[in-house]
Formats: C-alpha cells, sequence, structure tokens
C-alpha cells in the first residue's frame, strides 16, 4: 500500500507514521505537514532516510500541493488539525480553516484521483460533556469550543460526501492520547515537563474534570485496524479506560516522579471546560481491537519517553511555547 498521512510530524501522526513502516516493510508512507509550531520534524529522524518514506511540507488547504501528495494513494490519513483547545478560544480563525475547509481538499482530491479509503481523525470532545456513562457514535454532537465545533464540522463534512458522492470515508473520535513526542501545551507532557523542571503544574478550576487515557500506540493499532477491517461510512470511538481526573493525573505524575504535591497549583478555570468525557469503544472492540495499555502502563511509559529525551522538550519549551505559557497561565 502507499498512503498518504497529513500532518505526520505532530504527535499521534508521527507516532502512526513510526508505526507503519516497522509493521509494514513493503508499504510507503507520505507525509504532508505545514510544519506549524507543533510540527516537528525531528519526530521522524529514525525514517527520514527511509526509501519507503517521503516528506512534502505543505498546507491541506493547498488543492495544487495535495493533489500531487495524493497522487497514487491507496488511503488518506488525516492527523493535520488546529488542536488545542486552549489556542482555539483565543483565536479560532486558523481551528476553522484547517479543520474544515482542509478536510474539503482532502475530500476533493480523495474524489479526483479515486482514492480508495480516507480516514478523518476527529475527538470525543464532538460530542460535549457527559455527566454519566458513555457516549456512542450515534449520539448527538454538542461541541463547547472552538476547536471541537471545527472538528464536528469536518467530520460532518466528509459524512456527507459519503453520503453524497459514496467517498470512501472513515471517521473516528478518540479519546486523549499520551505518549512520545507530544508538544508541552498539552497536559501531561504539560506536568511531567513542569514536575522533572521542579516548577508548577497549572490546574484549571479544581481539577476533577474526567477524561478517558489512551497511548499512542494503541491508537496507532485502532486506526491500522480500520485501515483494513473498517466499514466505508462508519464512525469508530477510539477510547481508552478508565476515567481519571486531571487532577489525579497530575497526583501520578508527580508520585511517578518523587516529587512534592506542593508543585499542583490551582488556576483559573478556561471557559466552557466541559466537566467529563467517556466513550463506548464497544463498535470498534468489536473488530478485534484491544488497548495493550493500562492507564498506569501508558503514563509510567510516558514520563519515562520525557524522562529519558529531555534534549527533545527543552528545545521546544524556550521559543514560541515560553511565550504562550506566559500569556496562558501568566506564569
Amino acid at each position: 500500500m502507499k498512503l498518504l498521512v497529513t500532518g505526520g510530524a505532530g504527535f499521534i501522526g508521527s507516532n502512526f507514521v513510526r508505526y507503519l513502516l516497522r509493521r509494514y516493510p513493503d508499504w510507503q508512507v507520505v507525509n504532508l505537514d505545514k510544519l506549524t509550531y507543533a510540527g516537528n520534524l525531528d519526530n521522524l529522524t529514525e525514517v527520514e532516510t527511509d526509501p519507503r518514506y517521503a516528506f512534502v511540507k505543505g498546507d491541506i488547504c493547498d488543492a495544487d500541493t495535495v493533489g500531487r501528495a495524493a497522487r497514487g494513494a491507496d488511503a488518506i490519513i488525516n492527523f493535520a488539525a488546529e488542536s488545542h483547545v486552549d489556542r482555539s478560544i483565543a483565536d479560532p480563525t486558523g481551528f476553522l480553516r484547517t479543520d474544515i475547509f482542509g478536510v474539503y481538499v482532502l475530500l476533493e482530491a480523495a474524489r479526483e484521483l479515486g482514492v480508495a479509503r480516507v480516514i478523518q481523525i476527529s475527538t470525543d470532545e464532538v460530542y460535549g460533556a457527559i455527566e454519566q456513562g458513555a457516549f456512542r457514535e450515534d449520539d448527538r454532537l454538542r461541541p463547547s469550543n472552538p476547536y471541537s465545533a471545527s472538528k464536528a464540522g469536518g467530520e460532518l463534512l466528509a459524512h456527507s460526501y459519503w453520503k453524497t458522492y459514496g467517498a470512501p470515508v472513515i471517521i473516528t473520535r478518540a479519546t486523549n492520547n499520551i505518549g512520545p513526542n507530544q508538544y508541552p501545551e498539552k497536559m501531561a507532557p504539560l506536568f511531567i515537563t513542569n514536575a522533572l523542571e521542579d516548577k508548577p503544574l497549572p490546574i484549571y478550576g479544581d481539577g476533577k474534570q474526567m477524561r478517558h487515557w489512551m497511548h499512542v500506540d494503541d491508537h496507532c493499532a485502532a486506526l491500522d485496524l480500520l485501515l483494513q477491517r473498517g466499514e466505508v461510512g462508519e464512525i469508530y470511538n477510539v477510547g481508552g479506560e478508565p476515567v481519571a481526573t486531571n487532577l489525579e493525573m497530575a497526583t501520578m505524575i508527580l508520585d511517578a516522579l518523587g516529587k512534592p504535591h506542593e508543585l499542583l497549583t490551582h488556576v483559573k478555570d478556561r471557559p466552557g471546560h466541559d466537566r467529563r468525557y467517556a466513550v463506548d469503544s464497544s463498535k470498534l472492540r468489536a473488530l478485534g481491537w484491544e488497548p495493550r495499555y493500562d492507564l498506569r502502563a501508558a503514563l509510567n511509559a510516558t514520563i519515562a519517553w520525557y524522562r529519558d529525551n529531555e534534549a527533545w522538550w527543552r528545545k521546544i519549551k524556550s521559543g514560541e511555547f515560553l511565550e504562550y505559557y506566559k500569556r496562558q497561565y501568566g506564569m
């Protein structure tokens, strides 16, 4: 197979590229990435000289670039997105452009070139919050912030292309991922790296917001399965177990690193902060998917990676990130 992976220099995308090239010696991967602040070619140093891998710098909103990159591809997997809720609240513009218009450009290219499968990576945040139980794929979408609204718009457009044109679209809605190479604006790598530096861990509000957490390798395995066995036109939740609060996650990180709980620092909650996310992944499990990592194993593996790869994250936390961090948390 030949795959076009968009956003392949980001966190989940780069892990997926490496996963495919490790697993399938006769597959080819083209990585199309704009290299925004969260796109990092350092994430792909182990495959950059692999003859089965090619990198194209470009924007998924540019039809000509997408058309060239997608030519000959059997499938497109779209990770490219603006993805940080806090930044979407500050300025939604780029989210609407990439997460909706960019999806349109990819769908048009797939139609024109006869691509056999398109996987649109979405998020559990499109459902909004749920007090008890877990969302199923046919539940109503109620996004609460510009990021989740833009992702809902992108996946609704993708679904409409399946209904209208027969485009071979599959949509996934994943819970929070943790693992190697995640940009440290996100909670887990931010808390891990701050703890390693003996800096405060900024907890929004009371910290009792609840989320499912999943190791990125388990997400990659789910996407691999859907590439080969997923049903076109369907939506699949991809969720880890169990639900844990942000405060519990922060405490586990401090305990694993032997750091004092006094580093927990409560800050003003963000606007529209959903209290609890949870999804039912039984539809995906029926195809044979089972996560390999439980929460503690996923977190411990993630902590170990950041502890052992200090040069990777220190370089990131010194530039644009530092200005963002000061604006966001006043620290």
